[in-house]
């Protein structure tokens, strides 16, 4: 009798542990609001890329780790201690590598090369600049004349398509 209480005992500590259903589930609201006149933020930003003369090379063996995020993660990693060891660049233009698996498939070696090259003259481009793109990009709509082809307004401007 004794076994019989203790084991409907620990069935109703099991049981009795349950969690709140989704209809007694709160609802939380998670909306942002702004004002409606608020100044937003200009997204671009222009920079000129100033490339290196000389072309780096650079040998890198992944540890374990580096191997376990997957082939991607080697060859970023592989770029980004390539590019800490030659100057801080921020970015190897003409990226070329060279790949060494061993019998199993994994990565043993990788070298990468090419032209590091930083970011410089960060700069907005200003309402002047926007208003002259704007004439230079073709409404939606109209209607362009190019060869007898009819061409496509919006970002694809003076594109022909077809024949």
């Amino acid at each position: 009798m004794k076994k019989i209480f203790t084991l409907l005992v620990v069935a109703a500590m099991f049981t009795g542990c349950a969690t709140t259903s989704p209809s007694m589930a709160k609802l939380v609201n998670t909306a942002t609001h702004t004002k409606v006149n608020a100044v937003q933020p200009t997204v671009a930003v222009f920079a000129d890329l100033q490339v290196s003369p000389n072309k780096i090379s650079y040998f890198f063996l992944p540890s374990q780790t580096v191997q376990n995020g997957g082939f991607d993660n080697v060859v970023n990693t592989a770029v980004r201690e390539a590019l800490i060891a030659n100057g801080n660049a921020d970015v190897l233009v003409g990226l070329e590598q060279q790949v060494k698996y061993d019998g199993n498939g994994v990565v043993e070696s990788i070298t990468v090369s090419g032209y590091p090259a930083k970011y410089v003259n960060f700069r907005s481009p200003g309402d002047e600049y926007l208003r002259e793109l704007a004439k230079e990009m073709p409404n939606e709509g109209k209607k362009q004349n190019t060869q007898g082809a009819q061409g496509m307004g919006g970002l694809f401007g003076g594109l022909k398509l077809g024949k």
